[in-house]
């Protein structure tokens, strides 16, 4: 019975590349119900930090592709991206979640390093200006998987293969992702398998 009722929710695995995300989802016992691209926003700058907030403060501005801006300008930019990444967030889940036939329960996101609470001083600490933008997407998607009722688990990428091995009881990861790659067909490169692992122990920790 346990495995029955467990097999009754998926788990999604995120591997986010600028503005877009792979999302892999699985059942319980590991086998892939989805597999898509989303774009988070649309008609904006992708890395609104680390491009028009650094060139606000002064960074490469010898670059080919800088231009001067003002840091209020900057600023007000940045705020509009966040909006956009949620209202994206907000549609690609709901959209993910009526195309599965069993209800999601926990999402698995990159971890995110800790950054300045605001804005401006994240576009000053030269740091976080170069990771500002990924953690922007990285966390409209979990802000909006929690309003939905979904887990939200934070993985290590350095680790994950061998969190989804233990997590699989020692089973071939490589092999079941491989699997999932041939169901799924191209493409399924290494964001694709980044995200199974993900997805794969996010799905195991939904287990009751």
């Amino acid at each position: 019975m346990a495995r029955v009722r467990r097999q009754r929710t998926a788990a999604v695995g995120v591997a986010e590349h600028g503005n877009s995300a792979v999302l892999v989802s699985v059942a319980a016992d590991g086998k892939l119900l989805d597999r898509r691209r989303v774009d988070l926003t649309r008609g904006l700058p992708t890395h609104p930090y680390h491009h028009e907030g650094a060139w606000a403060v002064g960074r490469y501005l010898n670059s080919p592709w800088a231009r001067p801006i003002p840091l209020g300008e900057a600023v007000a930019l940045i705020e509009r991206v966040h909006e956009a990444a949620a209202r994206g967030a907000a549609e690609s889940l709901e959209a993910l979640a009526a195309a599965l036939p069993v209800p999601i329960a926990r999402i698995a996101i990159r971890v995110c390093p800790m950054l300045p609470a605001t804005i401006e001083q994240r576009i000053a600490d030269n740091r976080a200006q170069v990771v500002a933008d990924s953690v922007m997407y990285r966390q409209a998607l979990a802000v909006e998987a929690q309003a939905r009722g979904w887990r939200v688990s934070w993985y290590d990428s350095e680790r994950v293969f061998r969190d989804a091995a233990a997590a699989l009881g020692g089973e071939d990861v490589n092999a079941l992702i491989n699997a999932m790659g041939r169901s799924a067909g191209p493409p399924w490169q290494a964001k694709h398998k980044l995200a199974a692992a993900a997805a794969l122990v996010a799905a195991r920790h939904s287990a009751p």
